[in-house]
């Protein structure tokens, strides 16, 4: 039977890192710590710290004080280092504690960064890539498979891969998906596009015209070049196109933002096709070739 992974709470995944007479021994009392004497955890997995939001924390713990201690580890004798709790810690800092309430507990270092990594995937509401680092570290540095991450924080093995594959996206998109700029549906319908050129065009397009992850989806399956399946009509074969002729598509293809099709007989006569999936679609094309005048 499954072990309950987040519902159980931090104390509870805490206590499955250490002997069960340490975690009586040192985890039941509360201290006091001076916050002179306590550090950052350095494999704290949260680079961004919302301003507006700590300062809405500290004006709380102004009011009612800590309602959650910190959880730190002692490193030398008057020196701790932050488990769980650093947006606490930090709040506090601005708030003017000179102390705050805190277990004390003993991990060593693989444990600190797995326990920080857990402690903010559940508690903070991480960016995309922030939590899909997170997800990747535990796995990389802390030796766990998909399966055993998905046990360890309750969530399904298909959601974890769903943020590993974001990490495969260009650093351009990663960016716009902390920023907010775009959804991680709209992430995760541009990763259906192999080539980064074209997730980059998506994506610059997504944000120009604001587009929905339906549209973005839209754009990715004409893209792709999935249609419907025509039940009776037989499929026609056609002859591959060269590949000076192949190129010419792939590059008006990208110059577009759609699955251009591109049809030349052994004569030279053919056709070139630009599909659109809707009046905004052809408004944007029609502005490219205005452009092109």
């Amino acid at each position: 039977m499954k072990k309950p992974g987040l519902g159980r709470g931090l104390d509870a995944l805490i206590s499955d890192a250490y002997d069960d007479s340490k975690s009586k021994s040192q985890g039941a009392a509360v201290s006091e710590i001076s916050i002179d004497q306590i550090e950052a955890n350095p494999w704290q997995p949260r680079s961004n710290f919302d301003e507006e939001s700590l300062n809405e924390l500290a004006a709380s713990i102004s009011a009612v004080g800590i309602i959650q201690p910190l959880t730190l580890r002692k490193i030398s004798d008057d020196k701790y280092q932050i488990i769980a709790g650093e947006r606490r810690f930090r709040a506090s800092k601005i708030a003017g504690l000179s102390t705050v309430p805190a277990y004390i507990r003993s991990a060593d270092d693989e444990s600190m960064l797995e326990l920080a990594l857990i402690e903010n995937i559940q508690r903070f509401n991480l960016d995309p890539i922030e939590e899909a680092l997170s997800y990747q570290r535990l796995i990389d540095e802390c030796c766990l498979t998909q399966e055993n991450l998905a046990d360890r924080v309750g969530k399904k093995r298909s959601t974890i891969a769903n943020y590993l594959r974001l990490l495969k996206l260009p650093a351009e998109i990663q960016a716009g998906l902390r920023e907010r700029r775009i959804s991680m549906g709209h992430a995760r319908a541009i990763i259906n596009v192999d080539d980064p050129n074209t997730q980059i065009m998506l994506f610059e397009q997504t944000v120009q015209y604001d587009y929905s992850v339906r549209k973005v989806e839209e754009l990715v399956r004409v893209y792709n070049g999935e249609k419907e399946p025509d039940p009776v009509a037989p499929k026609p074969t056609r002859k591959p196109l060269a590949p000076e002729y192949d190129d010419l598509r792939q590059k008006l293809s990208h110059y577009f933002g759609t699955s251009v099709k591109f049809d030349r007989s052994d004569k030279g006569k053919g056709k070139i096709t630009i599909p659109f999936a809707s009046d905004d679609e052809l408004e944007r094309i029609m502005a490219i070739l205005d452009k092109a005048k």
